[in-house]
């Protein structure tokens, strides 16, 4: 008799979330809160997160400061990353690149999943500024890496 390998078991899902989910994951940051920051989108590997410009979020110049654009990148990619590796997620790091000053009635950042595993997630962020007539225009792009987070038990 040959000794067998008993199988191995299947990974688990990830939880389904949806957009009312997201919607609390992000109330829970006071942070977010602070920027009024909201989730817009969420689901089959994207999220699209919208913050409304105003002017306590300017730089010296009169443009959308550029610490705002990558806080919603880095909510966006992390977010887009949860939709397919479930709500205990961390960004790994991520990189900006900031293409024209952002100015207009809403940023827009608009994250997709590249490609995902079990050990991380890589995604994607346009950064868009909104006109009061609803017209887009890219400002940022954002790459990032995503990490799965298990709870350790004291």
């Amino acid at each position: 008799m040959t000794p067998t390998t008993p199988p191995r078991p299947e990974p688990e899902p990830a939880p389904e979330l949806g957009l009312a989910a997201a919607r609390q994951l992000l109330d829970a940051q006071p942070f977010s809160r602070l920027l009024g920051a909201r989730v817009t989108a969420f689901g089959d590997g994207g999220a699209t997160l919208e913050i409304d410009i105003r002017e306590d979020l300017y730089q010296q110049n009169g443009f959308l400061h550029g610490g705002v654009l990558a806080y919603a990148a880095d909510n966006a990619l992390t977010f887009a990353a949860g939709a397919v590796l479930g709500p205990s997620v961390l960004t790994g790091g991520f990189s900006v690149q900031y293409l024209r000053p952002a100015t207009g009635r809403t940023l827009r950042a608009r994250a997709t999943v590249v490609h995902a595993g079990r050990r991380q997630a890589v995604t994607r962020c346009d950064l868009l500024t909104v006109t009061e007539d609803d017209e887009e225009t890219l400002c940022a792009v954002a790459q990032g890496t995503v990490l799965p987070v298990t709870t350790r038990s004291s």
